[in-house]
């Protein structure tokens, strides 16, 4: 096997922490109607399921950095495939509605957990050159997840409505009776691939390297580049580690702090851009333009083959054009779709063929930009002794953001309108923009020690 072939292997199984992201967060979309209905969900109730397991994922990310600076990242990886293949089979045999949002909260600490530490290992492993491209194959593998959830609801759907299982069978209860518990326990499969794949990937060598481990780091290094560029990559890592203390203070540090800021901010905003309420409530909002159950689902299909094929232009053009021109050309894009899909429901038009184009033409703007973008940047960004911790911080701001869209979308659909709330969205595109053209660096073809060595060039300035 060459040393790219192996790169390419070990950051596709990292990656199946992101298709299983995209899976448990979608998988909620078809699922909802039929759960809601069920149990005769409140719109604060529904919120409150949908919201379970984004707290978890906010929990989840509070102890990922700490695990992953301590324990490493393979093994804090390996705990996020339990998590999420408990959560699946719970909520595939839940029993009332308390115990399928304790199995979501679950769910919601596995996602918390890979969403932070997929990326983080594989910008750790990969070449400079590539790595944005490698990071990018993350948030693929999230639109492939999203889009398998969404192939995997309507096809269990109808299954269910075609299929004529033996009434009162388990089959009959998980795919005709009540075939949301089959949307949730479809999960499983990949979640117990991802599990014992992960048993083959060796341990981040930057991790090795914080704990005094050089010569395991040299042998992995060994393994994904040439010798000599092994030992120059190691005197690198060793360069920076003598400049970082290591501790919480560092991450309060000039230069880092910035760093830190511009992280959170643009990881909250991503979440305000609106791709979540399309993501989540998708069925919900077709349905206020006029369509059936079933259309509503076939048009979550249709965005998510959008998603992943615009996905593909971020990978390919990533390290070439930099993060910066995809971020800034994204949300203008974004807020256009917006202030158009507003309009339509604003006007009583959305029930028609022009929802159908700019809602996947929001989609395609986001999956081409943010969506890749920020996990490569927020990968990219930090001092490899508190990489973990730092990253850490900035995601669990990204899932207080989902988690504070998961709760008030409800709300916004009912008081300020669907115009209203998209309208509301595309306003919040524009500190993005901002802060992307003023404070961003463009990190492409950098290595991790030089883009850590720019921050701490900058904080010598500032201090």
């Amino acid at each position: 096997m060459s040393k790219k072939t192996y790169l390419v292997a070990i950051s596709l199984i990292s990656t199946l922490g992101g298709f299983l992201f995209g899976y448990d967060t979608a998988v909620i979309s078809g699922s909802l109607t039929f759960v809601r209905t069920q149990f005769q969900m409140s719109a604060l109730l529904e919120g409150w399921f949908v919201g379970s397991a984004l707290l978890g994922c906010v929990i989840g990310v509070g102890f990922a950095g700490f695990m992953a600076d301590w324990y490493g990242r393979k093994r804090s990886l390996i705990v996020s495939a339990v998590l999420l293949l408990v959560s699946a089979l719970g909520c595939m045999v839940a029993g009332e509605l308390t115990e399928l949002i304790i199995y979501r909260l679950i769910g919601g600490l596995g996602v918390g957990v890979a969403s932070m530490l997929s990326p983080l290992f594989i910008s750790e492993i990969a070449w400079a050159c590539i790595r944005g491209r490698m990071v990018s194959l993350y948030q693929f593998a999230i639109t492939v997840g999203i889009l398998a959830a969404y192939f995997a609801n309507a096809r269990l759907l109808a299954l269910g409505e075609a299929a004529a299982f033996a009434e009162g069978g388990f089959l009959h209860w998980i795919l005709t009776a009540e075939v949301w518990r089959g949307m949730f326990g479809a999960e499983t499969v990949p979640a117990l691939g991802f599990l014992m794949l992960l048993f083959l990937v060796p341990e981040s060598p930057r991790w090795l390297m914080v704990r005094n481990r050089e010569v395991d780091a040299v042998e992995i290094l060994k393994r994904l580049m040439s010798e000599a560029d092994a030992r120059q990559e190691i005197g690198a890592i060793r360069l920076v580690l003598s400049q970082e203390t290591g501790s919480w203070k560092q991450l309060l540090a000039p230069g880092i702090r910035g760093a830190i800021l511009i992280g959170m901010a643009l990881a909250i905003l991503s979440q305000f851009s609106g791709i979540n309420s399309i993501i989540y409530y998708g069925p919900r909002i077709f349905e206020s333009a006029g369509f059936g159950v079933g259309g509503s689902l076939d048009g979550q299909v249709i965005i998510g083959i959008v998603n992943v094929l615009f996905t593909l232009i971020a990978i390919w053009k990533i390290d070439q054009l930099g993060r910066r021109v995809l971020l800034i050309i994204g949300c203008l894009g974004m807020m256009v779709a917006h202030l158009v899909i507003g309009s339509l429901f604003f006007t009583g038009n959305a029930d028609g063929i022009l929802l159908m184009i700019f809602i996947p033409l929001f989609i395609a703007f986001f999956a081409f930009s943010y969506g890749p973008v920020i996990w490569t940047l927020l990968s990219e960004l930090y001092p490899t002794s508190v990489r973990g911790r730092a990253m850490s911080i900035a995601t669990l701001t990204l899932w207080v953001g989902t988690f504070i869209v998961g709760q008030t979308v409800p709300w916004m659909l009912e008081n300020l309108k669907p115009h209203g709330t998209f309208w509301l969205f595309s306003v919040m595109l524009v500190p993005a923009i901002l802060i992307t053209w003023k404070l961003v660096p463009e990190t492409k073809g950098r290595t991790l020690e030089e883009i850590e060595q720019f921050w701490l060039a900058k904080g010598t300035r500032e201090g």
